[in-house]
C-alpha cells in the first residue's frame, strides 16, 4: 500500500481534545467531527486540510482519553495517514481499528516539514520526502494490520470474515 499527499505538521503530545474537543463529541458522526479536527491545535486546520493530506507529529500522538472520536475525524476529514516520533498506545490501537494507517519515525518527524510531500510505502516503512529529496525509515505495518486498514477497520474487517464463512 502506497499514501502519497502534503503534510501538516504539529507538536508533541496532542492529545485526543486537541484532535476533537469535547465540545463536540455530543454526535459520534464522522462528518460532523470531521469539520472540527484539530481546530484546538489550529482553528483555520479544518478549512485548509484537504483530502489526501498527512498529519506529521512529534512524541506521544493522540494521549489522553480512549475514545476513538480522535482518529475517526482525522480519518473522516480525509487525513490518509499520520506519522509521528511515537503514539499513545490506546490511539495506536484506535486507529488501526477505524483504518487509519499511522507510521512512527523520528527520523522522518525530524526531517519533513510542513507541506512537504511525502511518500509512504506500508509494505516496506519507506517514507519518502520528494519536496527535500531524503528517505526515511518507520516500522512497516504487518499484514494482518494492513488487511484491517484496507477492509476500513476492525468492524468492517470482520463482517467480511463473517460473510465469507
Amino acid at each position: 500500500m502506497k499514501i502519497h499527499g502534503k503534510t501538516w505538521k504539529f507538536g508533541a503530545d496532542i492529545d485526543t481534545d486537541a484532535i476533537i474537543p469535547a465540545r463536540y463529541l455530543n454526535t459520534s458522526d464522522p462528518k460532523e467531527l470531521a469539520l472540527h479536527v484539530m481546530e484546538d491545535a489550529d482553528p483555520e486546520f479544518p478549512r485548509k486540510v484537504k483530502p489526501g493530506d498527512i498529519i506529521v507529529a512529534d512524541k506521544n500522538f493522540g494521549c489522553g482519553s480512549s475514545r476513538e472520536h480522535a482518529p475517526i475525524a482525522i480519518k473522516a476529514a480525509g487525513i490518509q495517514a499520520v506519522v509521528a516520533k511515537s503514539f499513545a498506545r490506546i490511539f495506536f490501537r484506535n486507529a488501526f481499528n477505524i483504518g487509519l494507517p499511522i507510521f512512527e519515525s523520528p527520523q522522518a518527524v525530524d526531517g519533513i516539514s510542513e507541506g512537504d510531500e511525502i511518500e509512504i510505502d506500508a509494505d516496506s516503512g519507506t517514507i519518502t520526502n520528494h519536496t527535500k529529496k531524503e528517505v526515511y525509515q518507520a516500522k512497516p505495518i504487518p499484514p494482518f494490520m494492513q488487511e484491517l486498514i484496507k477492509a476500513g477497520g476492525l468492524v468492517e474487517w470482520t463482517k467480511k470474515k463473517i460473510k465469507a464463512a
